[in-house]
C-alpha cells in the first residue's frame, strides 16, 4: 500500500490561533496514521521543503524511520508512483482538475468530510458532479447522516444539470463511511488523578460531575438550554449535588455572558465551572473528574462528533442528541443515552439559505438560525440525567461498555487499516479501469492550451512543414544566442525554453541550409522534439531563425 498525504502544516495542527474540528481530527488522523501505517515509505504533497521537514520530524518523532518523499507542484506527475492522494478535506474536484494535465488515471483522490453546512464545503461537494472525478477517487464520509447530506446535495445538483442541460451521464467518486478515530490510551485515568481533578475542581465524593466538551458557542456548536434545564430537574429529583463542567473556549466575552446568563437562569441549583478546552491539562482534568458525560448538538455544522467517543473511552456514560453522528457512535441504553431531537420539515428553510448564499447573514448566523429552530427533548435528557445519577451501577456499565466499544471500533488502530483497504481498493479500480477512458484535447476547459484557446491571435501558426532559415549576420550565430539569453526579458523565460546542447543542434541542422521545423529537431530525443519544436518560434523572435515564404 502506498498514498501521499496532502500535507499542510495546519490543517494537522491544533496550535493555531483559531482550534476548530478539522484542526483536532487532522492532528489526531496524523499521529494515527505515522503510528499505524503499513507503508514502507511516506510520499507527501507539499507546498515547499520547510513543510516536508515538519511532516519528517513528525515521523520521526514517532519513531519511523522510513523514507520521506517530497512532491511539490513543480513534481506533480510523481503522485502517479505513489497511487492515491490523500487530502485532509472534501476538495477532490479541484485535484481533479490538477491531475486532468496527466492524465485522469494517472493516481487516485481520496478526500473526507468534516461540517458540510458551509458554503465552501457545499461547492466543494456540488463541484463533483462537473469536476474530472472517477470511479477510482473517493470521499470520506465520516457517519451515515453526513453520507445522507453529501448523496441530497449532489442529487439536487444532477437534477439542476438536467433540467439545465439535459445530462444523462453522471461520474461519481465512491462515498464510503469511515469514521473518525481517536487515541483511547489518551483517555485512561488512575483512580488517583481522579481524585485529585475531583478535588482540583472542588467536587465532594457524593457531588455528580457531568462534563460538556468542546467549543462553547450557542449558535454554532450546541445551544445549552435544554443541557441546563434537564440538569436542575434532574438534580430537584434525585436531590443530588450536580456539578457541570464546561470545558471549551468561547469566541468573545458576549458569548461568555450568554452562557452564564442563561445557566443562572434555568439551572441555578447546578453549580458552573468554566475551564479552558485548549489547555490540555485542563482537559486531562475535566476528563479524569466526570460520572456523566453531555452533548447535545443541535447545529447543522457538526457532522460527526468525536467527543462522545473520547468521553466513551474514558469510561464515562454519555447522554447525547440523537443527531448526525451520535446515531451511529452512541449506542442508545448501552453506552448511554441518546434523546430525540425535533426540527421543520423540507421546505422550511430555504430563507436561511437564501440569506446566507446571498451574504445578509454570516456562516456563523445561518448556523444560528437554523439551531434555534432544532429542539432537544428536555424530559428525556432529564429522565436520562435521573437514571445515571440515582444509579452508580448504571454508570459503570454504561461506561464500561463504551469503553469497549470505542477501543474495539473507534482506535486509530482500527481505522488506518481501514483508510489503507480503501486506498488499495482505488488502486485495484484505476489498474483496472483508468486506461479506457479517451482523452480529450483540453481536459480542463478553464485552463486550455493559450495556443489552442487564443489559436485566431496570430497570422499563422508554426507547423512542421514551415520552412525555416539562420539569419547571418556581423556577429556568429551562437554568439549572438549567448549573449541575448543574458538579457533580463530572454532568461525571465528560461523554464520554458530549450537547454544550451539543444539549441546547439538545431543551430548545427539549421547552418545546412533552409530546412523544415521538423527537420530542425528531428536528431533530437523523441521525448524533447515536441518542446525544442515550438521554441522554434522562440528563435524567430530572436531574429536567430526566419521563416522562408
Amino acid at each position: 500500500m502506498k498514498a501521499a498525504i496532502f500535507y499542510h502544516p495546519e490543517a494537522y495542527s491544533t496550535q493555531g490561533p483559531r482550534l476548530m474540528g478539522r484542526n483536532a481530527a487532522g492532528e489526531s488522523f496524523l499521529r494515527g496514521f505515522l503510528a499505524y501505517s503499513k507503508t514502507q515509505e511516506f510520499w507527501v504533497q507539499i507546498k515547499n521543503r520547510e513543510a516536508g521537514e515538519l511532516f519528517a520530524q513528525a515521523a520521526r518523532e514517532q519513531g519511523r524511520t522510513e523514507p520521506v518523499r517530497g512532491i511539490e507542484k513543480s513534481s506533480l506527475a510523481a503522485l502517479s508512483q505513489a497511487g492515491v492522494l490523500y487530502l485532509p478535506g472534501p476538495n477532490i474536484g479541484e485535484h481533479a482538475n490538477q491531475r486532468a494535465g496527466f492524465g485522469h488515471h494517472s493516481w487516485s483522490l481520496c478526500g473526507i468530510t468534516h461540517t458540510t453546512s458551509s458554503a465552501v464545503a457545499m461547492d466543494s461537494i456540488t463541484s463533483l458532479i462537473t469536476a474530472p472525478v472517477q470511479p477510482w477517487d473517493a470521499l470520506i464520509c465520516t457517519s451515515t447522516a453526513v453520507k445522507d447530506n453529501v448523496g441530497r446535495l449532489l442529487q439536487a445538483q444532477i437534477e439542476y444539470l438536467q433540467q439545465r442541460l439535459g445530462i444523462s451521464k453522471v461520474t461519481l467518486p465512491q462515498l464510503p463511511v469511515i469514521p473518525l478515530g481517536i487515541h483511547t490510551g489518551d483517555f485512561e485515568h488512575t483512580p488517583a488523578q481522579k481524585v485529585a481533578a475531583r478535588a482540583a475542581l472542588g467536587a465532594a465524593e457524593d457531588t455528580l460531575v457531568v462534563l460538556y466538551m468542546g467549543r462553547l458557542s450557542f449558535h454554532a456548536k450546541a445551544h445549552p438550554l435544554a443541557m441546563y434545564q434537564a440538569l436542575q430537574r434532574a438534580a430537584d429529583v434525585t436531590g443530588r449535588q450536580v456539578l457541570l463542567v464546561e470545558c471549551g473556549w468561547h469566541a468573545n466575552d458576549s458569548i461568555a455572558q450568554a452562557f452564564s446568563s442563561a445557566a443562572k437562569l434555568v439551572s441555578p441549583g447546578v453549580r458552573v465551572v468554566t475551564l479552558d478546552g485548549r489547555n490540555a491539562a485542563a482537559r486531562q482534568t475535566a476528563w479524569a473528574s466526570a460520572d456523566v458525560f453531555c452533548s447535545l448538538s443541535d447545529n447543522i455544522q457538526e457532522s460527526f462528533g468525536i467527543v462522545p467517543i473520547e468521553a466513551m473511552a474514558a469510561g464515562i456514560p454519555v447522554v447525547v442528541s440523537d443527531w448526525d453522528g451520535y446515531k451511529d457512535t452512541v449506542r442508545d441504553g448501552v453506552d448511554g443515552f441518546r434523546v430525540p431531537t425535533l426540527m421543520p420539515g423540507a421546505g422550511m428553510g430555504t430563507d436561511f439559505a437564501l440569506r446566507h448564499a446571498l451574504e445578509l447573514d454570516t456562516y456563523d448566523m445561518y448556523c444560528g438560525h437554523a439551531s434555534a429552530l432544532v429542539a432537544v427533548d428536555i424530559d428525556a435528557t432529564a429522565d436520562a440525567f435521573v437514571r445515571l445519577f440515582s444509579s452508580r451501577e448504571l454508570r459503570q456499565k454504561m461506561g464500561a461498555a463504551g469503553r469497549l466499544r470505542a477501543r474495539e471500533v473507534y482506535d486509530w488502530a482500527v481505522i488506518i487499516p481501514q483508510y489503507e483497504a480503501l486506498w488499495d481498493r482505488l488502486d485495484d479500480v484505476r489498474a483496472t479501469h483508468g486506461k479506457s477512458l479517451t482523452p480529450l484535447i483540453s481536459p480542463w476547459p478553464s485552463r486550455m492550451d493559450p495556443f489552442l484557446a487564443f489559436a485566431a491571435y496570430p497570422t499563422r501558426t508554426l507547423q512542421s512543414e514551415t520552412v525555416l532559415a539562420q539569419v547571418d549576420g556581423d556577429i556568429p550565430v551562437a554568439q549572438r544566442l549567448h549573449e541575448m539569453r543574458q538579457l533580463g526579458m530572454i532568461s525571465f523565460a528560461k523554464v520554458v525554453l530549450p537547454s544550451d546542447a539543444e539549441l546547439q543542434e538545431v543551430l548545427r541542422v539549421a547552418n545546412g541550409g533552409p530546412c523544415t521545423a521538423a527537420q530542425l529537431v528531428a536528431r533530437l530525443p523523441a521525448e524533447r522534439q515536441a518542446f525544442v519544436f515550438r521554441a522554434l518560434v522562440w528563435l524567430v523572435k530572436l531574429g536567430i531563425l526566419r521563416i522562408i515564404p
